[in-house]
């Protein structure tokens, strides 16, 4: 099976009511990234931060994956689909997708202050944490979130699958963000390029197959496409 490697961003969940980062009425519109996105952040006001978490856990709980998770997981029948999300939700393996590495953490799992590498599911029945909820090494519990000027530990296994990779799809991201954005540089010279986004995306490679559309439909029409070549 040829190896399909999906490089998904925001706009990957925005259609299952997944707020974005830029979304002017999201929940990020009303707080500083540097307030809860940040060590800094955390370590100022530990309360807020584990609030606004909370939040986003109990909207993800709401939520349902959309076509285009489902249609990746369809995918897996004729490819050997591997994802590499920029996001914390886990609708990817709601949908059915077994191979999903995700950079940025995941937000129905928590860690210790003392030990950001090792993560413990958060159930969905008591899913908030709280300021003196310990982890159980002892450690107060915090998101298991790669915050702005942490190290990305899992970029290193990214790279490798990217290198590795038949044909990359990317989804969704406005390709701002590092080290995520740079993952094109690792990609296989010949190898096919497809980017989904409704959004025009700024982009110095030549060789890149566009499909102007929503996450859904546009892996309707990615889908279409790969089953002439496949």
């Amino acid at each position: 099976m040829k190896k399909l490697v999906v490089l998904s961003g925001a706009g990957m969940s925005a259609e299952s009511g997944i707020s974005t980062f830029r979304d002017s009425d999201g929940l990020w519109e009303r707080y500083r990234v540097e307030d809860v996105a940040t060590p800094e952040g955390f370590a100022a006001n530990p309360s807020l931060v584990l609030d606004f978490y909370n939040q986003r856990r109990r909207q993800l709980l709401e939520c349902k994956p959309n076509a285009g998770h489902l249609g990746l997981a369809t995918l897996e029948k004729d490819f050997e689909v591997r994802i590499i999300t920029q996001n914390i939700d886990n609708l990817h393996e709601q949908a059915g997708s077994t191979k999903v590495l995700h950079l940025h953490g995941e937000l129905m799992k928590y860690c210790s202050v003392y030990d950001l590498n090792t993560a413990y599911p958060i159930s969905p029945e008591d899913s908030d944490l709280h300021l003196g909820d310990k982890a159980p090494d002892g450690g107060q519990r915090r998101p298991f979130i790669v915050w702005f000027g942490e190290p990305v530990p899992m970029i290193e296994p990214a790279i490798e699958w990217v290198m590795e990779a038949d044909i990359f799809v990317v989804i969704g991201t406005s390709l701002n963000v590092y080290p995520a954005a740079g993952l094109f540089a690792y990609v296989r010279k010949k190898c096919p390029i497809f980017l989904i986004d409704p959004k025009d995306v700024k982009t110095q490679r030549a060789d890149i197959h566009f499909i102007k559309a929503t996450a859904s439909e546009g892996v309707k029409q990615l889908t279409e496409f790969l089953m002439q070549i496949k």
